[in-house]
């Protein structure tokens, strides 16, 4: 497990990690922005968020510690935290600034609000011609949905993973699941990342000089997902239930209930590993049987094969049946928990449990930074979790943009930051 430790609200952009030199300008707000500049911030972005004058809506979100939210820590992690009254025609300036300073900038508004602020790409590229705007939404910024609300949950829905999400229609008469996280909010912030080095690449290594604007949207985001469900409907008219815990194309592939009422998944896909599966259950019959050979023969027989593997995981506790399939070079994993992922050594051995002293909400748990790199020195880092409402204002407005600091007290006697 990795310490990491707060740094003030003077404390310069993060210096180490690949991105480092990216400066990225977020106006965004909730999950789907604040996660992809997290990303860009944790490999080393020099990346500035812009609230408003309170504070972003997500410091309320969620549970709570010494009255802060604990997301807003992880969320907004090695960011430069600044407030700005957007729609302030005093405001004006400083954005303009700001927008001179960024390579980037990611918003996550409704469709025509960064136009109605007068920043919209075109607004953007006269202030700075190689701004990259990646814009983050709920339809896209084009189409005949694009004006309507959405929120993760609405994108899940649309883009077809919530019906997928649940047991058959012929066993529970119960609706679809959430999968217990803002997925839609959070894949979409990935291919937001995406494309950002996409268009950063094309900027400045293909070497056109010029930005991008970047859509992308939350249910074709989650519609990406879907891996081969559109080419089989496209090609054999068929559509996808909901399989619960199985997997519809490979058997064995499900999960099974322990001795001790754990749940074990197990993975036995291929050939090979079926025939293993079978030897460590004691069930050579099943190894052999002509009926079982290739996984297309037990598709055929998936309850057959699923209760002789539910049968044997039954008589041993979850630890020691996971202990034996992986010995015997068989996929297999518990259900972990957060608790069980926290306190696991390989969790801790690749850096992935990060202590961190948060100020606002104590000491907590950070994920750690991924992907990794060979060498420290390229790695990024866990600078700071996420700052107070304004702690880097004066170093923004003043130290970077180079007001005076008559004029962020002035800003502040009129609540523009």
């Amino acid at each position: 497990m990795t310490s990491q430790k707060p740094a003030g609200a003077g404390t310069p952009a993060a210096t180490t990690g690949p991105l480092r030199g990216l400066k990225v300008l977020e106006l965004g707000h909730f999950i789907a922005a604040p996660f992809c500049t997290r990303i860009l911030a944790d490999h080393g972005a020099d990346v500035i968020k812009v609230e408003p004058p309170a504070g972003e809506p997500l410091r309320t979100w969620g549970v709570q510690s010494r009255g802060h939210s604990v997301i807003w820590s992880l969320h907004n992690r090695n960011k430069r935290c600044v407030t700005l009254d957007m729609k302030a025609e005093a405001s004006r300036p400083a954005i303009e600034r700001l927008v001179r300073w960024a390579d980037v900038v990611v918003e996550n508004f409704r469709p025509g609000q960064l136009e109605r602020w007068g920043l919209g790409f075109a607004d953007l590229q006269r202030l700075n011609p190689r701004i990259i705007l990646a814009r983050i939404s709920g339809y896209g910024q084009t189409g005949p949905y694009k004006d309507r609300h959405s929120f993760g949950a609405i994108g899940e829905a649309m883009g077809g993973i919530r019906y997928l999400t649940g047991f058959p229609e012929e066993q529970v008469d119960l609706p679809s699941v959430r999968t217990g996280i803002s997925l839609g909010d959070d894949i979409t912030a990935l291919y937001a990342v995406a494309g950002v080095l996409s268009a950063v690449y094309e900027r400045d290594v293909a070497g056109t000089g010029i930005g991008r604007e970047v859509d992308i949207a939350l249910y074709e985001g989650v519609f990406s997902l879907l891996e081969g469900i559109l080419p089989e409907y496209g090609t054999q008219g068929s559509i996808r239930r909901p399989q619960g815990s199985a997997m519809p194309t490979a058997v064995p592939s499900d999960t099974y209930r322990s001795a001790d009422g754990q749940w074990l998944v197990i993975a036995g896909n291929s050939d090979p590993i079926f025939v293993r599966l079978c030897t460590l259950m004691g069930r050579p019959d099943m190894a052999s049987d002509p009926r079982l050979r290739t996984n297309v023969d037990r598709l055929r027989h998936r309850a057959e094969v699923d209760g002789a593997i539910a049968d044997w995981a039954a008589t041993l506790p979850a630890r020691e049946a996971e202990r034996r399939l992986n010995a015997a070079g068989i996929p297999a994993s518990r259900t972990y928990t957060v608790a069980d992922c926290a306190a696991d050594p390989h969790f801790q051995a690749r850096e992935m449990i990060c202590e961190v002293q948060d100020p606002l909400i104590g000491p907590t748990l950070h994920p750690g930074v991924i992907p990794r790199f060979d060498e420290a020195g390229a790695r990024g880092s866990i600078a700071w979790p996420g700052a107070p409402v304004g702690a880097h204002n004066d170093q923004v407005y003043v130290d970077l943009l180079g007001f005076t600091r008559s004029d962020v007290d002035t800003w502040r006697r009129e609540t523009v930051i």
